[in-house]
C-alpha cells in the first residue's frame, strides 16, 4: 500500500500542471452538462496525418537551418545539381551554400549598394535600411562558367556577372566589378515589387516595373544581340497593374521558332464590369522569335496574349466559389517536354472566407483558350464579348515560322494583324483547371498556402505528384491526391505538416532536389533544409507503414524505410491506393507489440489516461475490462469520464474504475491497439486502514506521524484547483520529507566513503521539488503569471 501511495503521489507532482489544466477546462461551463453519452473526437481529412514540430525537425528528422547577420529576404534561390550547390539572393548579398548541407561550405559576396546612391534613395523620402539597401531578385544560370544576378540597388537596380567555374571541385564564386550593368528592365527599382524572369540563351524576359514610380509596368526582352522588345505603354487592355508571379520557356513544337514564353501574373481585370476593381488571374503568352511590327508596333510584342485563369470551386447552387490571387506557379516536367503540368497556388482575397486552393493545368487546355475566340469590347453598353468578325491571317499570337506559315519574321505581318494584335491582347475563354476543380484546398485555417514544388515518386501502384505547399506560418504541407474507384475521382491526402520556421515566417521560396531527396525553402528571416520523406517516423509495424500511404516509403520486412522501385529486395510492401494493411500485413511475422502501462488513481480525485496515436487522422476509442475473467467492453463517457484530444480523463476516479484500459486507433477502415493501461485505485474512505503511518518511517527510524496530515498532504495536492497554491503544497511535503531529525543515526557509509541513501529516497536536496520550481517558472513566463512569494514551510500543527 505504500508503494502504491508513493506513485501515486510521485504521479501526481509530475504531472500536476497538464492534469491541473484538464480538470480546470472539463470544469468549466462548456462541458454539457445534459449528455449522457457524448461523442468522441474524430478524425478529420482536413487535419494532417503526421504534425511535427520545428523542435523535433530539428533534433530527429534533419532539418537544417541557414541565417544570415545584417541580412533577410533569401527571396531568389537558383539550384545548381551539377554543381551541388544552392545559390541564393538575400538582401546586400550572394550565397554559395551546399546542396548536401546548407549550413556548411559557405561561399558569399557582399554586394551593398554604393554610397550616394543610398543617400540619394534617402533624401527621397525612404527608408535607409529598409528600402536603400541591394535587394538581389534575379538569378540566372548565363552560361557553363557564370551566372546573372541584378538586384534594387538602392532604387538604381543593377545586374552583374558572377564566375562559378565549370565544375564542383572549382569552388570559385566571385564577381567582376568591370561587368556590372544597368538593370532597368530587369530588377524592380522597389524591393516590395514582385518580378519574374527567365533567360533563354543570352536573352532575359522580364515581367517588372521599369520606372522609379513603379507605374509603368512591361513585359520586357533584354541582353542578346537582337532589339529591346516591350509590351504597348501605358495601355490597361495589356497589362493593367500586374504583380508578376512567374515566367517559364515551353517549346511548341521541334521547331525552335515557335517556341514561346509564358507568364503568369494577376492583374486588375478590364473586363470585370459591375465588379468593382476585380482581380484576375492570368497567363500572358510570346514568341520567342518576336521581333515587333515594321511600321506600328515597333519594338513592341506582335504576338503577346493574354487570357484568365480560374480556380474555383462548383457549389451545388450553380455558382462557382473563386480563387482569385495567383500566388506561385510550379512546372512539372513530363516525358514530353512539350506538355509540362502547370500546378498553382492560389489565394482569396474575399472577406467572407479564407482560404487557399491548388490547381493543375495542362498545356493542351492552355493552348486551347488561345486558339478560341478573341474578347472584343462592343455594343451600347460596350459589353466584352467574342469577337465575331473575320479574324485576320497570320491569326494574331500565331509565331513567325515554317511550321504554320510562310512568314519569316513579324516584321513582315500585315498591318491589320499588327493592328487587330494591339486592339485584341485579351481572349474571351479562360483556362479552367483539369477536371474543373482544384486538386487541394483548405478553407477557413489560420493560414494560407504561398508557394508550391512537387516531386513525381514512382510508386509500386503507379505514379503520383507529391506536392509541397508552403504557408504564411511557416509551415509545409506534403500533400497527394490518390485514385478512389478510379482516376477521374480523387482523393486528397494531406500526409505530414512540418514546422520549417521557428519564428513562423512566411515562405517565400521553395526549390526541390529530386536526386538529392531535399526540399529548400527561404523565408524573410533563413533558409531550411528538409528530407522530402521521414519512413521511420511512422512505426515499427507492417501496418503503421501502410496506414502511413506515403509514396517515399514501404515496409521492407523488418522496419519502414524508402521505397526504390528498382531494387532486388524481394519483401516490398506498399499500397498507397488502398492504404489497407489487412491485405497488405496479413503475413507479417513482426508484429507491433502493444504497451502497457500501469496507473495509480485515488478515489475521489481525478486520473488521466494519455494516448497519443502517431496519426492525427486516427479515430480513438477505448475498451475496458474490470478483471480477466469479465467481458471486455467499450468506456462509457459522459460528465464524469471526458475524451480528449490527448487521451482519456476521469474526473471522479471510483473504486469500480479500477482495471485494464485499452486504447485502439481506427483509420482507413482498420483497427489496432495503441497501448494497454492498468489502472488501480488507491481506497480513501478510510484513512486509517488504508494508508500507511509515514511513508518515510524507515528514514525516520520510528518517529511517527500523524496518519491524517499526510493523508490532508496528500488529498490537498490532488484536488486543489489552484495551481499555485499546489505548488506551495508540493514544497512543503517534498521539504518536510527530505528533513533529517536531529537525533537521528547515519547509515553506514558503503565502500565509496559516500552516506548511502535509504532506498527509494534521493540523494542530497529535494531534486525532484527543483524540478518543479522549474516547470512553474516556464509555466509562469508562458502565461505571463507574477510568481507567488516564496512562503516557508508550515509546522505540523497548522496543516
Amino acid at each position: 500500500m505504500m508503494t502504491m501511495v508513493m506513485m501515486a503521489m510521485t504521479l501526481t507532482c509530475s504531472s500536476l500542471l497538464f492534469l491541473g489544466l484538464l480538470t480546470a477546462q472539463a470544469s468549466s461551463s462548456d462541458v454539457p452538462k445534459t449528455s449522457t453519452s457524448p461523442t468522441p473526437p474524430s478524425s478529420s481529412s482536413s487535419s494532417p496525418r503526421m504534425k511535427l514540430s520545428y523542435k523535433d525537425l530539428l533534433a530527429f528528422h534533419g532539418v537544417r537551418r541557414y541565417e544570415l547577420d545584417r541580412s533577410c529576404c533569401f527571396s531568389t534561390m537558383l539550384l545548381d545539381e551539377e554543381r551541388g550547390r544552392l545559390f541564393v539572393g538575400a538582401k546586400n548579398f550572394l550565397l554559395s551554400l551546399s546542396l548536401d548541407n546548407i549550413a556548411k561550405q559557405e561561399h558569399k559576396i557582399y554586394w551593398p549598394a554604393p554610397v550616394d546612391w543610398r543617400e540619394e534613395c534617402n533624401w527621397a523620402g525612404k527608408d535607409i535600411n529598409m528600402d536603400c539597401v541591394n535587394y538581389v531578385k534575379v538569378l540566372h544560370h548565363y552560361n557553363r562558367t557564370h551566372l546573372y544576378a541584378c538586384g534594387t540597388g538602392a532604387f538604381h537596380p543593377t545586374c552583374a556577372f558572377l564566375e562559378v567555374g565549370q565544375k564542383m571541385e572549382d569552388h570559385i564564386f566571385r564577381m567582376n566589378p568591370s561587368l556590372i550593368e544597368d538593370g532597368k528592365g530587369k530588377s524592380p527599382y522597389d524591393p516590395r515589387h514582385a518580378a519574374a524572369s527567365v533567360l533563354i540563351g543570352d536573352e532575359l524576359y522580364s515581367g517588372v516595373a521599369t520606372d522609379l514610380m513603379g507605374r509603368d509596368f512591361t513585359i520586357f526582352r533584354s541582353l542578346g544581340r537582337r532589339t529591346s522588345i516591350r509590351t504597348e505603354q501605358h495601355d490597361s487592355r495589356w497589362l493593367n497593374e500586374p504583380k508578376f508571379v512567374g515566367a517559364f520557356w515551353v517549346p511548341e513544337s521541334e521547331n525552335p521558332d515557335d517556341d514561346k514564353i509564358f507568364f503568369f501574373f494577376r492583374e486588375t481585370a478590364v473586363e470585370a464590369q459591375g465588379l468593382g476593381k476585380a482581380t484576375y488571374s492570368r497567363i500572358g503568352q510570346l514568341c520567342r522569335n518576336d521581333m515587333g511590327g515594321q511600321r506600328s508596333l515597333v519594338n513592341k510584342w506582335t504576338t503577346f496574349l493574354k487570357t484568365r485563369l480560374i480556380c474555383s470551386v462548383p457549389g451545388s447552387d450553380g455558382s462557382d466559389t473563386y480563387f482569385d490571387e495567383l500566388r506561385d506557379v510550379f512546372l512539372l516536367q513530363t516525358r514530353d517536354r512539350k506538355n509540362p503540368l502547370v500546378y498553382t497556388v492560389f489565394s482569396t482575397s474575399s472577406s467572407v472566407f479564407k482560404g487557399s486552393a491548388v490547381c493543375l493545368y495542362t498545356m493542351n487546355d492552355i493552348r486551347r483558350a488561345f486558339l478560341g475566340p478573341f474578347a472584343h469590347k462592343e455594343g451600347p453598353n460596350y459589353q466584352w464579348v467574342p469577337y465575331q468578325g473575320k479574324v485576320p491571317y497570320p491569326r494574331p499570337g500565331m509565331c513567325p515560322s515554317k511550321t504554320f506559315g510562310s512568314f519569316e519574321s513579324t516584321k513582315g505581318f500585315p498591318d491589320d494583324v499588327i493592328q487587330f494584335a494591339r486592339h485584341h491582347p485579351l481572349m474571351f475563354n479562360p483556362v479552367y483547371p483539369l477536371k474543373h476543380r482544384p486538386v487541394f484546398l483548405r478553407t477557413n485555417v489560420d493560414y494560407s498556402f504561398t508557394q508550391i514544388a512537387v516531386d513525381r515518386v514512382a510508386a509500386a501502384d503507379g505514379q503520383y505528384d507529391v506536392m509541397f505547399i508552403g504557408t504564411d506560418v511557416g509551415t509545409v504541407l506534403k500533400v497527394i491526391s490518390v485514385p478512389k474507384e478510379n482516376w477521374d475521382n480523387m482523393e486528397e491526402l494531406l500526409l505530414e505538416e512540418l514546422q520549417v520556421f521557428k519564428d513562423s515566417s512566411s515562405i517565400i521560396n521553395m526549390q526541390i532536389s529530386s536526386k538529392r531527396q531535399q526540399l529548400y525553402v527561404g523565408s524573410e528571416t533563413g533558409l531550411a533544409q528538409v528530407p522530402l520523406h521521414r519512413c521511420s517516423i511512422y512505426g515499427k509495424a507492417c501496418a503503421e507503414c501502410c496506414l502511413a500511404r506515403d509514396p517515399y516509403c514501404a515496409w521492407d520486412g523488418t522496419s519502414c524505410t524508402r521505397y526504390l522501385p528498382n531494387t532486388k529486395r524481394r519483401y516490398r510492401r506498399q499500397d498507397v491506393r488502398n492504404g489497407d494493411p489487412n491485405t497488405l500485413c496479413s503475413g507479417d511475422h513482426h508484429k507491433h507489440r502493444v504497451a502497457q502501462k500501469k496507473l495509480y488513481g485515488v478515489e475521489g480525485s481525478s486520473t488521466f489516461l494519455e494516448c497519443l496515436p502517431k496519426s492525427l487522422q486516427a479515430r480513438i476509442t477505448w475498451t475496458y475490462q474490470r478483471t480477466t475473467d469479465t467481458p471486455r467492453e467499450e468506456v462509457h463517457l459522459d460528465d464524469r469520464v471526458l475524451q480528449t484530444d490527448r487521451g482519456l480523463l476521469i474526473r471522479n476516479v471510483l473504486r469500480r474504475d479500477g482495471g485494464m484500459y485499452q486504447c485502439h486507433a481506427m483509420e482507413h477502415g482498420f483497427t489496432q491497439t495503441l497501448l494497454g493501461i492498468a489502472l488501480e485505485v488507491v481506497p480513501s474512505s478510510s484513512p486509517s486502514s488504508a494508508l500507511p503511518s509515514d511513508p518515510f518511517s524507515s528514514l525516520n527510524h520510528g518517529r511517527s506521524v500523524n496518519q491524517k496530515m499526510w493523508y490532508r498532504d496528500f488529498m490537498q495536492l490532488v484536488d486543489h484547483p489552484n495551481l499555485n497554491t499546489v505548488d506551495q503544497i508540493c514544497e512543503q511535503v517534498w521539504m518536510r520529507k527530505n528533513r533529517q531529525p536531529s537525533k537521528a543515526p547515519v547509515p553506514a557509509a558503503p565502500a565509496s566513503g559516500k552516506p548511502a541513501a535509504p532506498l527509494g529516497v534521493p540523494h542530497g536536496p529535494p531534486s525532484k521539488w527543483k524540478h518543479l520550481q522549474e516547470i512553474r517558472k516556464g509555466r509562469n513566463r508562458r502565461t505571463h503569471e507574477s510568481k507567488p512569494p516564496h512562503r516557508a514551510p508550515r509546522s505540523a500543527g497548522e496543516w
